[in-house]
């Protein structure tokens, strides 16, 4: 499968990197509107083309999927561009900071019938995918509460490194850009949400955006959740965990990125039980190791038509709950979904 790869900042190295570990599939052309950091991540991944003309690389025929890896706000534009051009659409999480233009992105493909796939990448770590089949075998009975917590650092100079960062229209803030992977792994995990309540502050940083912030979730089944985030944690990022209490089991998966399996009881033995301390991983990053086995995943859903993807609507479904929060915060009242 060939790839054009729109936006060379900070997260596309780690799909550079990741497509460059597969056989089956190859990077042909970049583009950003920085040359310097188009053509430098040309010669440093052996990509043969690139540009600072978006339209440019959108016209090479070989091109089979436009990976976006641009400002969450422009995602859904340069998706819909992508699929004028009959192009296949990877975009990185969020697909949109807003629910209404993750719906035109959606409307898009469909329209041009292209495919569209979200980067929700830790549902594929060992051992989240382990609490998933938990769940599935019915493993915790009822379950009653689920807590995720992002405990993460981003300083000022981070914010200060392009003037879209913590802003509105092009990032939003600390849920919405850094834990919306934990959004999705929640109702992933629990089930559809039915209302949200949240409370979020700027506390330290110079930024339009949240840096902090609690949510409560209420989910069709009568199950709670809340999510605590932050970007505030001295001195350096802390961990990103999930936790799921029912009638017959509890478990919780910690890490800096959901890596490590850290209490795992149940009320009767399975064999899935031997595999907890096998699925730890070691990520150097919080975004962990999940990006190569997603371009499997979708290489696969595409070519194959075997494991599906996180496709548009999957993807929409953490962008709903991120938009309550941020309604149910300035409005200081319940959401309905």
């Amino acid at each position: 499968m060939k790839i054009g790869v729109v936006g060379c900042g900070r997260i596309s190295k780690t799909h550079f990197e990741a497509i460059n570990k597969l056989s089956d599939i190859s990077i042909i052309g970049c583009c950003d509107i920085d040359e310097e950091k188009a053509k430098n991540a040309s010669l440093k991944y052996s990509i043969p083309f690139w540009t600072t003309k978006y339209e440019e690389l959108l016209k090479l025929k070989e091109v089979e999927l436009v990976t976006i890896c641009t400002p969450s706000g422009l995602h859904p534009s340069h998706g819909i561009m992508a699929a004028g051009y009959d192009k296949n659409v990877l975009t990185e999480k969020p697909m949109a900071v807003k629910l209404s233009d993750a719906d035109k992105l959606i409307n898009a493909c469909n329209e041009n019938n292209v495919k569209l796939y979200v980067v929700f990448q830790n549902r594929l770590n060992p051992t989240i995918q382990l609490v998933k089949k938990a769940i599935e075998e019915g493993r915790f009975g009822k379950i009653y509460m689920l807590v995720a917590n992002v405990f993460w650092t981003r300083p000022q100079e981070y914010y200060d490194l392009a003037d879209w960062r913590g802003t509105w229209k092009y990032d939003g803030g600390a849920f919405c850009n850094q834990a919306s992977h934990y959004v999705d792994l929640i109702q992933w995990l629990g089930g559809p949400v039915e209302a949200v309540y949240a409370k979020t502050e700027t506390l330290a940083r110079r930024i339009e955006a949240e840096d902090t912030g609690i949510a409560i979730l209420k989910f069709k089944s009568g199950a709670i959740a809340s999510l605590n985030v932050t970007m505030l944690t001295y001195p350096q990022n802390l961990e990103g965990s999930i936790l799921i209490i029912g009638e017959r089991g509890t478990v919780r998966v910690g890490g800096i990125a959901a890596n490590e399996i850290l209490y795992w009881r149940f009320s009767q033995y399975h064999p899935m039980d031997d595999e907890v301390n096998s699925v730890a991983t070691n990520p150097k990053s919080v975004y962990g190791f999940g990006h190569m086995d997603y371009y499997k995943n979708l290489i696969n859903t595409i070519k194959q038509g075997k494991t599906q993807a996180v496709d548009g609507i999957e993807g929409r479904r953490s962008l709903e709950i991120i938009e309550a929060i941020y309604i149910s915060s300035q409005q200081q009242r319940l959401v309905l979904l």
